[in-house]
């Protein structure tokens, strides 16, 4: 029974080990002479793996292999292998015995196994100097064997006979990958055939390059059947593998040493002061390892360099959520947090257990504390100059990027009617690009701190006159603090007044205008400091001859808004169909002032000024409005020019001089760019009398004359000072 089982197994193996002439060279067998087909002898493979090879205490250079000798007896076993041959003991099955000497007093460097007791297909480690030998009849686990290091070993085959092996007295190479500093050697029969390259693997070749471990048992030694019991080795462990395993370790290793050279690196950066490229170095070493806390925690210290400190908030908390107990982290966001004005957020991380904060530290927080609670109680009450001192004491005293502060100071001066510089103020609060998690959670005048910035962007947009803006703007904060009072209150408001607006301007358009201005009131008694909405009941009055209302809504729009220039306008308009020349004048000498390029503009004040003149009784027949440079030819002409209360620039030129006709060239655009000044021209060659009078020695020379007094003398003037001054003169 059991010796038909062992026939059984005997016949599988050979039928498994034979191969026809047909297929793959690299697995042909010669089954005749028991001969496997020619492999290349000491073929040597650099594969720099770190793995020592099994080496006897007796030899101290290379490896040495030798040719084995084998006696078989056996019928009803094959003998042949799919793998190397050398100093292998080959039973009654398909497996390889690889030997390595050692001494009998040592045993460390052994590789041991259990002991099965019937043959099989495997790969089995033995230290030993004797030989071995193989006998059937048993049956047990395939390819294991227990190795002692006396002189004879066996290995129970497969088979009805047994097969002697001889083994060598010097090392022998296992069939494996063993890998002595770095290389393989390979042996085997010289053959014509190129050899495959040599690759480590899980040792599913036919070679044999398997898994072997050191310190342990496994890898597969021989052909595709062989080694099985190699296999259940690898995956039980016990040592470095020099396969997959292996490279994923020195992958890692490489990863690591990475990771490290690129923080070494940012730091040196960041001492440098080389902020954005120590934060980059940062970025690469954490895309390597990414759960680094001390990595997040050194980009938080570049982006503070920067600047940018809503993003080192955001790593402080990413490296303090990675180590909770990240102390210096910790003192760091809360260092932060007093930047950005969250008191409480800055309170609590100094509060964490272990950290020994800065008094002069905790004193200022005091101190910003105090402020903002002073300006919180002060904007109850809309003492709105208490408002804007206190959040200047608080930014002064430490909370210089606290997004909530600059808005707080745009409020106040929105309430004290400087829309201009509210709009500037609120330009300067620091973006937050994402809002952090202790950012969108914290409050500031009871809003979330997200909901206020927007609360004051959207009185502003009002303020303005850019309704729909507004009416966006409010509605987002809304959406962050829906439960917020003052939020929906505002949202209401801004919608009704937006609506009255669009209503007025629809009746205006329409030519209702007493309709138009009730709308306008209406939206008035909502937002009583809209200056839009009076310039624009102002346009109103103007359109229903009732220019005294007119001048009523341009002064409360400008009282709002002092900067205002539409209301600025439409009274300067409103003065001169009341004929109150003065004040028309004064009105747009302030918008050409501002608008010196608008032609409209300056002839609106050239007819104030004419009607001016005319009201004092005063000749003005002398007096134009654009035109091209006049040619001045006699003394009394030219006399009578340059009295005129508008200023007259006179060119005193050659006709044969260069640079007089390049200069020339430049007032006839001056001419037509500052229509209100009266532009002159003076040849000295035709017209002696006036250069004499004049004192002209050298050309080209510009005089400026006002109300028939010299203002400004310019010898050989540049274009650009030559308009410098001809703007400075033109209001």
């Amino acid at each position: 029974m059991a010796h038909s089982g062992i026939d059984k197994v005997t016949d599988r193996l050979q039928n498994e080990l034979s191969c026809n002439k047909d297929k793959d060279s690299d697995n042909v067998i010669n089954n005749s002479n028991n001969n496997i087909d020619n492999k290349p002898d000491f073929q040597e493979l650099d594969l720099g793996s770190p793995v020592s090879p099994l080496r006897p205490k007796s030899q101290q250079g290379g490896l040495v292999t030798s040719t084995t000798t084998t006696t078989s007896s056996s019928s009803s076993s094959s003998g042949s292998v799919s793998g190397r041959r050398t100093g292998l003991g080959i039973g009654s099955g398909s497996g390889q015995l690889l030997g390595r000497r050692s001494d009998s007093k040592d045993h460390s460097g052994e590789l041991s196994a259990e002991s099965p007791s019937g043959g099989g297909s495997g790969s089995v480690f033995g230290s030993g100097s004797g030989g071995g030998s193989g006998s059937g009849g048993g049956s047990g686990r395939s390819g294991h064997v227990r190795v002692d290091s006396g002189g004879s070993h066996s290995l129970s085959g497969g088979g009805g006979g047994s097969n002697v092996v001889n083994s060598p007295g010097v090392a022998v190479l296992p069939a494996g990958n063993i890998c002595p500093s770095g290389r393989v050697l390979k042996t085997g029969m010289m053959s014509n055939r190129t050899s495959k390259t040599d690759v480590l693997g899980s040792g599913g070749v036919n070679y044999g390059h398997g898994s072997i471990m050191r310190g342990g048992v496994g890898g597969r030694v021989g052909g595709s059947d062989g080694g099985h019991g190699g296999d259940r080795a690898a995956r039980s462990g016990g040592g470095l593998m020099v396969g997959g395993e292996s490279r994923t370790r020195m992958r890692q290793t490489s990863k690591d040493n990475d990771q490290e050279e690129f923080k070494r690196l940012g730091n040196e950066s960041y001492l440098k002061g080389n902020y954005t490229e120590a934060l980059s170095l940062y970025d690469k070493a954490i895309a390597i390892s990414p759960g680094n806390a001390t990595l997040h925690f050194n980009r938080a210290a570049s982006l503070m360099g920067l600047k940018r400190l809503p993003q080192a908030v955001k790593e402080c908390e990413e490296a303090i959520r990675l180590n909770p107990g990240y102390v210096r982290a910790h003192r760091r966001l809360g260092s932060l947090f007093l930047s950005l004005g969250q008191v409480e957020n800055a309170r609590r991380q100094f509060s964490f257990p272990g950290i020994q904060v800065d008094p002069n530290e905790m004193q200022k927080l005091q101190i910003v504390e105090m402020h903002i609670g002073k300006c919180s109680d002060a904007r109850r009450v809309h003492d709105w100059g208490s408002v804007l001192r206190e959040t200047d004491a608080a930014i002064a005293s430490g909370a210089d990027s606290s997004p909530q502060l600059f808005a707080c100071r745009a409020e106040a001066l929105l309430k004290l009617h400087r829309v201009d510089d509210a709009s500037l103020s609120l330009s300067d609060v620091p973006k937050f690009e994402a809002a952090t998690a202790s950012h969108s959670q914290s409050k500031f005048h009871g809003m979330l701190s997200e909901a206020y910035l927007l609360v004051v962007g959207a009185q502003i947009e009002l303020a303005r006159g850019r309704f729909d803006n507004a009416v966006t703007t409010a509605d987002k904060a809304a959406q962050i603090d829906p439960q917020n009072r003052e939020v929906s209150a505002l949202l209401r408001n801004v919608r009704l007044v937006a609506r009255a607006r669009a209503r007025g301007n629809d009746l205006f358009k329409s030519e209702r205008f007493t309709e138009a201005c009730s709308a306008y009131e209406e939206g008035l008694k909502l937002d009583p400091s809209n200056s839009v909405l009076y310039c624009n009941r102002a346009a109103c009055w103007y359109k229903l001859g009732l220019w005294e209302r007119s001048l009523d809504d341009c002064d409360q729009a400008l009282r709002l808004h002092p900067n205002y220039s539409k209301a600025l306008l439409r009274r300067a308009a409103s003065y001169s169909k009341l004929e109150r020349w003065a004040e028309a004048v004064k009105d747009y000498e302030v918008l050409k002032k501002e608008t010196p390029y608008d032609s409209e503009i300056a002839e609106q004040l050239f007819h104030a000024r004419v009607a001016l003149r005319k009201s004092r009784g005063e000749d003005v027949s002398n007096m134009k409005f654009g035109g091209e440079v006049e040619l001045v030819l006699g003394l009394e002409q030219f006399r009578a020019a340059v009295s005129s209360p508008i200023a007259s620039v006179v060119h005193f030129k050659a006709a044969s001089d260069t640079k007089c006709m390049q200069l020339a060239q430049h007032l006839d655009v001056l001419c037509s760019r500052y229509p209100s000044i009266n532009f002159l021209k003076v040849d000295v060659d035709e017209s002696q009398a006036i250069a004499n009078s004049e004192n002209v020695k050298i050309v080209p020379t510009v005089k400026i004359y006002k109300s028939g007094n010299r203002v400004k003398e310019m010898v050989c003037p540049s274009p650009e000072v030559l308009e410098s001054s001809v703007r400075h003169y033109s209001v």
